[in-house]
């Protein structure tokens, strides 16, 4: 499938209702991964982003986890509803997991120490725009995904079942498989009180 960037940027939605039929090849999804974490940009180049992607049975293993860890604090007559998103979620084929390495981040905040204290914002910006291009490229390739945000509560248990490094920091959590059902229009506000050109 070959569409224009921004034709891919356009066609990119938040996609709840998602299967888990196979659209490419895991060694595909993997490529995209990887080229996507090798060539979005960073501040001060300092490729502080980190992924961990969960397909098949590890991808379901971080839905329990996660329907488990708000069982303990989501009242049980109110439950049903987060159950049931917990399942959308492992309805799909897999999960990628954002880290941000704190290591790098505080690195850089020793070795520049003026702008200290905006590292780790320009940190966050950096992965925001890692999520945009790996969201963008599997919906290129046929998959709907969304991007959750369940952390911190599952930081712990994600960093021990898949023995995730102390200075990796989860950041969000997307979902993705094949569409199934009908996709939202998208509303968008008025462009000009958005943005202002002067020339």
């Amino acid at each position: 499938m070959t569409k224009t960037l921004f034709q891919a940027i356009e066609d990119r939605r938040s996609v709840y209702g998602i299967s888990k039929e196979a659209v490419v090849s895991d060694a595909r999804i993997q490529e995209i991964v990887e080229f996507a974490v090798k060539h979005t940009p960073s501040s001060f180049n300092s490729q502080s982003a980190r992924v961990v992607v969960l397909l098949n049975e590890q991808h379901n293993k971080l839905w329990d986890i996660t329907k488990e860890t708000l069982r303990k604090i989501v009242p049980a007559d109110q439950f049903e509803p987060t159950a049931q998103k917990m399942e959308a979620f492992r309805s799909g084929y897999g999960t990628v997991l954002y880290f941000e390495d704190n290591t790098v981040i505080e690195g850089l905040q020793s070795n520049f120490a003026a702008y200290a204290d905006r590292f780790p914002t320009w940190a966050q910006q950096s992965n925001g725009m890692l999520q945009l291009v790996i969201w963008t490229a599997l919906e290129e390739e046929g998959f709907g995904a969304t991007l959750q945000h369940y952390n911190p509560l599952i930081d712990e248990q994600v960093q021990q079942e898949w023995n995730i490094p102390a200075s990796w920091q989860l950041v969000a959590q997307m979902p993705f498989g094949k569409p199934v059902g009908e996709v939202g229009e998208k509303q968008f506000q008025p462009l000009d009180a958005r943005v202002k050109v002067f020339n």
